[in-house]
């Protein structure tokens, strides 16, 4: 009897604005992670469209002409988000480049299944050929989508082909919905962490205790960190390291011990097995941050800012400590400086992000889930 044929793979387009160049490279780690887990699906077939970057089997880029050098220095000056910040009118030019050569991209792999778009505004450029699309949604879209006319466009063409919005955190659901509308499908789809993270040892705890911080400089990422942990920092009970890039002109006190950004092979094997845990007060409306899911992986306790970002995948005094006041915040450190309290929280992190995230294959398995629901249904009028 013969054995039945297994169906052709998919053949999709991955696009992302945002690549990291190479294996020291701390930027957007998570598009060339999840690249790699799609790629290693025996039912996939992935192009990608990105920043030029090193990637697994599986994975065939497909940027065109002088593509690659225009999407290099695009990263080199921070990518669209960062120069919305610092440089608007010029960001807007940008912007209009991007669109122009992704649109190229979109008309030119017109032969593909289905597309997967990482951020909305990447969506933009689509052109009216109904073809499935999974959009991954994440925390800069919503400030994107405080444009009516933006949101306009962007319901428009998600209307008009079977789609999907995929938030990675399950607080942008519902901001998400007022934003596009009740009738357009929102899923939340975590992404995955890497293996290396659960298979982490850490080291008893010691004193001084060495705290972690690790985040984007900038006013709203840092918070009140601060201006919290100053009195508790100030002398030789603890330190406070530092890690990330310098995204915006901030002081940072004497008291603060600054390293720059590190990839996460360095976390991993350097900083984070010492580590008494991480904190991060941010203010910043984010998805859910790699580095916090990672941390969690670890058996890393965390302490951080009670906003919506944080408390909707940390449980306060059971995976982590949440905190939104000076006082809370020093009770947060003594609570968890508590060898026995560091343990039982670190490692009740570690078992929810095993159960609930995964790893990057799990996350790939999720989207290709959606992919062939996409796929089943009929074409939009």
């Amino acid at each position: 009897m013969m054995s039945e044929a297994a169906p052709d793979p998919l053949d999709v387009l991955m696009v992302a604005s945002s690549f990291p160049s190479d294996a020291d490279d701390w930027r957007a780690v998570f598009m060339r992670e999840l690249a790699n887990a799609l790629g290693r699906q025996a039912a996939i077939q992935l192009r990608i469209w990105a920043p030029p970057g090193d990637t697994g089997p599986g994975v065939e880029h497909v940027l065109q002409s002088d593509d690659a050098n225009w999407l290099s220095r695009l990263m080199r000056e921070g990518g669209i988000a960062h120069l919305l910040r610092t440089r608007p009118l010029y960001a807007g030019l940008v912007a209009a480049g991007l669109l122009r050569r992704l649109r190229r991209s979109y008309l030119g792999n017109a032969d593909i299944d289905l597309r997967h778009v990482n951020w909305l505004q990447n969506a933009l450029a689509l052109p009216d050929d109904r073809k499935p699309l999974v959009v991954t949604a994440l925390g800069s879209d919503l400030a994107l989508l405080r444009y009516a006319p933006i949101r306009w466009a962007v319901r428009r063409l998600l209307k008009r082909r079977p789609a999907i919005v995929c938030p990675n955190a399950g607080w942008m659901v519902t901001p998400l919905r007022g934003a596009l509308g009740g009738d357009i499908d929102i899923r939340e789809v975590p992404f995955g962490i890497d293996a290396i993270w659960y298979d982490l040892t850490r080291a008893p705890l010691q004193t001084p205790h060495r705290w972690l911080a690790v985040t984007r400089l900038t006013s709203g990422k840092l918070g009140d960190l601060f201006a919290w942990a100053a009195p508790y920092f100030e002398d030789d009970r603890r330190h406070l390291d530092l890690i990330g890039p310098m995204q915006e002109a901030v002081d940072i006190p004497e008291w603060v011990h600054y390293h720059g950004p590190a990839t996460p092979a360095q976390l991993c094997e350097h900083w984070f097995p010492s580590a008494t845990g991480l904190i991060t007060l941010s203010r910043h409306a984010e998805g859910r941050p790699q580095v916090m899911l990672e941390a969690m992986a670890a058996g890393l306790p965390i302490i951080a800012s009670d906003i919506d970002a944080h408390a909707s995948f940390l449980r306060h005094d059971e995976t982590a400590w949440l905190c939104n006041s000076p006082g809370h915040f020093r009770d947060g450190l003594l609570r968890l400086e508590n060898a026995d309290s560091n343990t039982v929280i670190g490692e009740a992190a570690r078992n929810w992000a095993r159960s609930t995230i995964g790893t990057w294959n799990d996350c790939a398995a999720r989207y290709l889930a959606l992919y062939r629901e996409l796929l089943e249904l009929p074409p939009r009028d």
